[in-house]
């Protein structure tokens, strides 16, 4: 039988922290091959926020080199960049003359931004229509994300319903695939880890930058556990193993913070030393073979696309 096909991405925004590998990364090379997967870099979608193109060209190397360094083999997934796919920006155009300006002021991302006074572009403002692209363009059917993303997907959907109104049954509605079990990390502060809080533990720092970095936790607690540090220890232990350590080093937050260091660090430095051996150039192959087959399945739905919406002639 024909695997289903999955899609994810991540934007090249910055260094990757362990709230993305335990969140995103590890939950995907757990499933990628029971499917035809397709990881896809989304450049295009960082533009919304980064505006050094240097920055922009580094990450963009370094998260594909992420990805080969957690273990994902580029011959059983495609690899490709966002920008290397010119029509995810075209079908993205067309979703947006069929939605509405009402529909687009309901998405999360845009709403958080103006409640906080923050300037919003009009990029993060149709921002839904281009992820509905990078998702319907290859006839996805299932899309993992957590349940603070499902709307996402909604939005995908939405549109794809529009569209077959308009012109013909043309797009098929994907599904998602909520990661339980997969719980949000927190951040050395307490908070969501996120870059844009500064909270994060570096995936790939080293090995000093870690441990600093884990010793900073506060330790916020209930009684005499660290509940920020056993959250994020709850990633890599199981509640058994867990209870045991705590219970032995009740009170002891510095043995604590060090058992989850050296956990950390036991999960990480394989990664670690992998990446390592990878060049820019391996990356840039990869991309160039993964951009070439995500390019042919997108020119095959956009000719049918184009016919379907009067274009082609």
């Amino acid at each position: 039988m024909t695997k289903r096909r999955l899609l994810t991405g991540l934007q090249p925004s910055g260094p990757l922290h362990i709230g993305n590998y335990f969140g995103a990364l590890k939950p995907f090379l757990s499933m990628y091959e029971e499917y035809e997967s397709m990881l896809m870099v989304a450049d295009y979608h960082a533009l919304t926020t980064q505006k050094n193109p240097e920055e922009l060209r580094r990450n963009t190397l370094d998260i594909v080199k992420d990805y080969l360094a957690i273990g994902i083999d580029p011959k059983k997934a495609v690899i490709f960049r966002q920008s290397d796919v010119p029509e995810h920006m075209e079908l993205a155009w067309i979703f947006q003359c069929l939605v509405t300006v009402p529909f687009l002021e309901r998405a999360h991302a845009y709403k958080d931004k103006v409640a906080k006074g923050l300037e919003a572009n009009a990029g993060l403002f149709a921002y839904p229509m281009l992820m509905a692209a990078d998702i319907l363009l290859y006839d996805t059917d299932i899309v993992p994300v957590g349940e603070d993303q499902r709307q996402h997907i909604e939005y995908a959907r939405e549109a794809a319903v529009k569209f077959n109104n308009a012109y013909g049954d043309t797009f098929k509605e994907p599904r998602e695939k909520i990661l339980r079990g997969v719980a949000t990390i927190p951040g050395v502060d307490g908070k969501k880890m996120s870059k844009s809080y500064g909270n994060t533990i570096p995936l790939f720092g080293s090995k000093e930058e870690i441990r600093r970095t884990v010793m900073s936790i506060v330790t916020d607690s209930k009684g005499e556990s660290p509940e920020i540090v056993y959250a994020i220890h709850s990633s890599l232990k199981g509640r058994e193993e867990l209870s045991e350590l705590y219970k032995t080093n009740r009170g002891n937050y510095k043995a604590l913070k060090e058992a989850l260091f050296a956990d950390i660090e036991r999960e990480v430095a394989p990664m670690r030393e992998k990446r390592a051996s990878i060049g820019d150039e391996d990356v840039k192959g990869v991309l160039a073979e993964g951009s070439k087959s995500a390019r042919k399945l997108a020119q095959m739905k956009m000719k049918f696309v184009r016919e379907k919406i009067g274009i082609a002639l």
